[in-house]
């Protein structure tokens, strides 16, 4: 073995070492959250979110405080601006319109707007739809397969094509707010469009957006060229379920730490991407629909509750599909005995399984819920002192699946839908009055030990 080799192992070696170290320098046991009366995750004995702000945008609603302090599991509620979003969904669904543009300027602006005003928002976001050359040019430069990840990037790179990118005025604020609504459905496109072209060796056809068209319809054309009414509509309908979630998930709270800081908005939004890129949050999604990929092949009849039971109890008991002991989709935070983000889509998803004539997958995904819940909450006995249900993640896949999104875009889609609650949170983070730099506190459990000299050891 020559030198050269010699010296790669032991750097090889070095790095085996310091991550054995890790073992037992960064364990930190559920014992010392207790004794010190640390919240884990933010999140309080009884499940409950620590309170660590307030807003004025979103509203989340799993359960209620009664009066002797304890925690009652109620319906689940979400409230943009005050308007409870099932009303906002139906009521734009009985218009037979589309509405996402429309949330967009509730949520920026906490108010909705008249006929007059929504037309020249939407005549504006159009026109920030397109990219520039420059911008084109950097999304096909950017190397690498992950379109969340080309997303970020190209985020960052719109700094740089920002005349005042680091003015934090409300005017400016909203202007790159605006820009960057527009802007998410023409990256995600054109990114998915390039890896594509470059994985399979295809010719490059870029779309362009169309004046007139909605954003989940310029989205679809860009995307894939041909689309249903139904399956625009149905887009559209999950880009507003998915828009906002209250100040407190992971990518939200992360533009509101980011932006307490006075730092520029791309940083703000870049750093936001890359926390809905986790499995755990954004990219659950499309671990439902591998879950439910995997559970087609291996429950051989999508009707017999016995074999639906036997197979859900042996993921529990991590003896089958990725052994992590879990059921995606299944289980949220906040919501306890429903989410209504999840009621929506499954309503959505029947209406597009008998359009796509999936119906049987649907029923067999409808039962699933239901057996998932109940074998979940056996399993768990008194081991979970909350209720559960089928959250948002469940039906989400399958509705993307039958409308024809490729899954590279599933997490894409949740952050072209959420731009809209993180530009709004950065903007009330930096308006409001007596605001400080977000600091929460970490108490060291590390036991003190003295300097040896680097010649004694």
């Amino acid at each position: 073995m020559n030198s050269e080799n010699r010296n790669t192992m032991k750097k090889e070696y070095m790095i085996y070492k310091l991550s054995e170290s890790v073992k037992t320098t960064s364990d930190i046991t559920p014992d010392l959250f207790e004794k010190y009366n640390v919240k884990r995750g933010l999140r309080n004995e009884d499940h409950s979110g620590v309170l660590v702000g307030l807003t004025k945008i979103g509203d989340v609603i799993g359960y209620q405080r009664l009066p002797d302090g304890q925690v009652e599991a109620v319906p689940g509620k979400l409230y943009y601006r005050g308007i409870d979003v099932e009303e906002l969904v139906k009521g734009i669904h009985s218009e037979k319109r589309y509405g996402f543009e429309e949330t967009a300027y509730l949520l920026l602006s906490g108010n909705l707007p008249d006929r007059e005003t929504l037309a020249l928002f939407e005549e504006l976001i159009y026109d920030r739809m397109p990219l520039s050359q420059k911008t084109k040019m950097n999304i096909i430069d950017l190397e690498g397969q992950n379109i969340m990840n080309i997303l970020a990037r190209s985020v960052l790179e719109m700094y740089t094509f920002d005349e005042n990118p680091d003015d934090t005025s409300a005017e400016n604020l909203m202007r790159q707010s605006i820009d960057l609504i527009a802007k998410f459905p023409t990256i995600i496109a054109y990114a998915y469009n390039i890896v594509r072209h470059s994985n399979m060796g295809r010719s490059l056809h870029i779309r362009h957006p169309k004046e007139n068209l909605s954003m989940s319809e310029n989205f679809l054309f860009m995307l894939k060229g041909e689309y249903t009414e139904l399956e625009a509509k149905i887009l559209d309908r999950s880009m507003i379920l998915h828009a906002e979630h209250g100040g407190g998930n992971n990518s939200t709270f992360t533009v509101r730490v980011t932006s307490s800081t006075g730092t520029d908005t791309y940083s703000s939004i870049a750093a936001a991407i890359g926390s809905l890129k986790g499995p755990l949050h954004g990219g659950a999604n499309l671990a439902v629909m591998k879950m439910f990929d995997h559970l087609k092949e291996n429950i051989h009849h999508w009707t017999n509750v016995t074999e639906i039971d036997e197979y859900l109890n042996k993921m529990l008991r991590k003896e089958v599909y990725n052994r992590t002991g879990l059921i995606y989709g299944i289980g949220h935070a906040i919501y306890t005995i429903s989410d209504p983000r999840a009621l929506l889509l499954k309503e959505m998803a029947r209406d597009l399984a008998k359009e796509k004539q999936r119906e049987e997958e649907y029923n067999f995904l409808e039962l699933l819920e239901e057996r998932s819940i109940e074998n979940f909450m056996n399993f768990k006995g008194n081991k979970v002192n909350k209720r559960v249900c089928a959250n948002v993640d469940f039906y989400s896949g399958f509705v993307y699946d039958m409308i024809g999104l490729p899954q590279e875009v599933y997490t894409p889609l949740f952050a072209m839908s959420r731009i809209t609650g993180w530009t709004a949170h950065r903007i009330e983070e930096l308006n409001f009055s007596g605001r400080r730099i977000i600091r929460p506190a970490y108490k060291n459990v590390y036991e003190t030990q003295p300097f040896v000299p680097l010649k004694k050891r």
